[in-house]
Parts: structure tokens; C-alpha cells; sequence
């Protein structure tokens, strides 16, 4: 009687351990490589419209994992690179779309005075199977379209990101 007593308890004891473990979820990270081979796509593909830029690689936590300056843009231009990769992440949002819908939508335009959040195109969410890695920010590309296209350029870099609709 008492030995199956005890393995009663016993599985009583790890029967909650397993939904527990199971609760966990193993989520692609974005890296430094993979920041590396995004921001040098940005960079390239706004040289290719004359444009120098700087950009700003974020992951899932909105860390810095790598800001970037191309030579004479203007060093205002790294901090919108942040916050419009800083946007883009935390709404989930590209930031030319929030832009956009912010000035069709009164109730939209209060996204605007808070104090992180920079409604200007470049900023671009970045995922790998479904599931947010970071984000990517250009800025300083001679507009918010120039700046949004350098930005959806990068995501061909990283073949494990998710490919943005064109």
C-alpha cells in the first residue's frame, strides 16, 4: 500500500513542472552579424540615391544592438534612426503607415506627444517566423520614402527575417 502511495505523491509533486516547461517559448534572436548585414544594406542602397544615412539596428527589447553613421550626415540624424526603429518596434507598426494613418486619424495624432515615439517613414519592424526580433531605423536618406525604402532594402540582407510585402 504504501508504494504506490508514494508514486501517487510523486506524480502528484511533477505533474505541474510540466505545463510550466512547456509555457516556454524558443524565439529566433537577432544578432550582431545579422545588425551588420542590415545596416550595411540600408547604408548601400540609400548611396545608390546619393543619399548618406544613418541607421539603427534594435532588438526585441528595443536594445541598441548597432547605430551607425555614414560620413557627413548630420549626428541628429542617429537618434531619429533610434527612435524611428524604436517606433517601428514597439507599435509594430512601419513607421511611414503610422505616419500616415496618424495624420488621417485625430485620435491617432497623440502618438506623437509621447516622448520616444518619432511618426517619420523609416523605421521598420523586424520578424523571423512570425514572431518580432527588432526593428531597423534610417534616417537623414532626404525623406521619409527614401528613408523607408533603405530600411525595407536591409531586410534582403538577413535571408531568416520575414520578407515585408512590397
Amino acid at each position: 500500500m504504501r508504494k504506490p502511495a508514494l508514486f501517487l505523491l510523486g506524480l502528484l509533486m511533477t505533474a505541474p513542472l510540466a505545463p510550466v516547461q512547456a509555457q516556454l517559448q524558443q524565439q529566433p534572436d537577432l544578432n550582431l552579424d545579422a545588425a551588420t548585414r542590415l545596416a550595411a544594406r540600408a547604408v548601400d542602397a540609400c548611396r545608390r540615391l546619393g543619399r548618406p544615412v544613418a541607421v539603427a539596428v534594435l532588438d526585441r527589447g528595443a536594445n541598441v544592438i548597432l547605430l551607425q553613421r555614414a560620413d557627413g550626415v548630420g549626428p541628429h540624424n542617429l537618434e531619429a534612426s533610434r527612435r524611428k526603429a524604436y517606433t517601428a518596434l514597439s507599435t509594430r507598426t512601419q513607421t511611414l503607415d503610422l505616419s500616415r494613418n496618424a495624420q488621417a486619424n485625430p485620435d491617432a495624432r497623440n502618438l506623437a506627444t509621447l516622448p520616444e515615439l518619432l511618426l517619420l517613414g523609416g523605421g521598420v519592424p523586424l520578424s523571423a517566423g512570425g514572431q518580432q526580433v527588432g526593428a531597423i531605423g534610417v534616417a537623414g536618406g532626404g525623406g521619409a520614402g527614401n528613408d523607408h525604402a533603405c530600411a525595407q532594402a536591409a531586410i534582403a540582407a538577413v535571408p531568416e527575417l520575414d520578407q515585408l510585402p512590397q
